[in-house]
């Protein structure tokens, strides 16, 4: 099904008005080279087990390594990592991981530093959803840190409002 380019922007504008965290994706190419990129469609799926997903563009340029790969790790950013949310989301920058501090975990995954929580997955699905895949991941590590998180709202991301922290 086409969709009106007019529906289209309509549905840019609604889902760009609707507030979510912001997340950098991370996990390492058949060359154990650390690959990533902001996304912010990311959610829970299960309790038990624990599920998460999110989704990629097919033309993501990582999308390729992500299909490939068997982990990947959900870096939920702080409310204070704007730099590193663009970075991450930036079609230009080639060595976006020279710009953060980051590690690889025990489980070899590269961990972002000082980001809200990090959640660490093994991939148990991959699906095709018109022009994205959605990828559902079993959480098999994870972390939180004492910050707040960073939201998305309208092509803007910062910090929890201060009377939401309370």
């Amino acid at each position: 099904m086409t969709v009106k380019t007019e529906s289209t922007q309509l549905f840019k504008e609604i889902m760009g008005s609707y507030p979510t965290g912001v997340t950098v994706i991370t996990t390492v190419d058949s060359n154990n080279k650390p690959v990533g990129l902001t996304v912010n469609s990311f959610a829970s799926v299960s309790l038990d087990p624990l599920l998460i997903l999110w989704s990629i563009d097919k033309n993501a340029g990582s999308c390729d390594v992500f299909k490939k790969v068997d982990k990947f790790c959900v870096n939920i950013l702080a409310g204070n990592q704007q730099e590193i949310c663009w970075t991450f989301s930036s079609k230009s920058e080639q060595d976006r991981f020279s710009k953060q501090p980051w590690s690889l975990s025990k489980n070899k995954l590269p961990i972002l530093e000082n980001v809200f929580a990090s959640l660490e997955c093994k991939k148990v699905q991959f699906i095709k959803a018109g022009d994205h895949y959605i990828l559902i991941g079993e959480v098999i590590d994870l972390n939180i840190n004492e910050q707040e998180p960073m939201l998305y709202f309208r092509r803007k991301v910062g910090s929890v409002p201060e009377q939401w922290a309370k």
